[in-house]
């Protein structure tokens, strides 16, 4: 009887041991093989960061709601731009960016993403894009400022919006000779963490050339073409044009 007792004690300690270790195992497989979260936009509100709140002040701050730095960071004075904004836009004045607001500043990919988020139409975008959004951006525009790369990588999206360019991320990107990257295979080296965050603030809706669909180099481009497209904005060695 004993004996029994014993060896059930064992096996239960042996099966309790071996239980601990495969929670412990899953949470390292866990930590080790996170989910790429694609498209982040929600509700901005105090405490907010990141790109998509860069654009919020950006906008505010171009139609002279915003004075401080367009920092990303969601604090007191962008709650009061905020607030002005929608004022005088007819909008509840609560000081949180969510649908109405992206609509009424223009934000129309956040309005999309947070129209996915509750139920529409289901975002086109995948990890996989991410990454050939990110690779371009790097093969492109890795000299760059941030501000630049993010711009490079709204352009792509601008053009999967557009009716004039394929309707996905990769079509837009191999289209034939479309970008220099992918003529001279630069497309695939490694993108690094600057142009990961970049593609992803794109995605998420910051566009720094307000809605551009080409941008060349000046200094190295060929075509007389492009030199006749309409200049939006300069940013570093680029111009972004429509």
């Amino acid at each position: 009887m004993k004996k029994a007792l014993k060896a059930g004690i064992a096996l239960a300690a042996t099966m309790a041991l071996f239980a601990g270790y495969a929670a412990v195992n899953l949470q390292m497989q866990t930590q080790a093989y996170p989910t790429a979260a694609v498209v982040e936009t929600a509700v901005l509100k105090q405490g907010s960061t990141g790109g998509e709140v860069k654009e919020v002040q950006r906008r505010l701050k171009m139609w002279g709601y915003y004075s401080g730095e367009v920092d990303g960071i969601y604090g007191s004075k962008t709650v009061e731009a905020v607030k002005y904004f929608q004022r005088k836009n007819g909008l509840t004045a609560d000081g949180v960016a969510g649908k109405a607001t992206f609509a009424a500043l223009g934000m129309n990919d956040s309005v999309r993403a947070l129209e996915d988020q509750s139920g529409g139409a289901s975002s086109n975008y995948t990890s996989s894009d991410l990454y050939l959004l990110a690779k371009c951006i790097y093969a492109e525009a890795r000299g760059e400022s941030y501000t630049g790369q993010v711009a490079v990588g709204a352009v792509i999206l601008n053009r999967v919006d557009s009716p004039a360019f394929p309707n996905t991320i990769a079509g837009v990107i191999y289209q034939k000779n479309a970008f220099t990257a992918v003529s001279d295979g630069q497309i695939n080296l490694e993108p690094d963490q600057t142009a990961l965050n970049a593609a992803s603030d794109a995605m998420n809706g910051w566009d720094p050339t307000y809605g551009c669909l080409y941008y060349y180099n000046p200094a190295v481009a060929t075509s007389s073409w492009i030199f006749g497209r309409e200049t939006v904005t300069v940013i570093g060695k680029h111009v972004f044009a429509i």
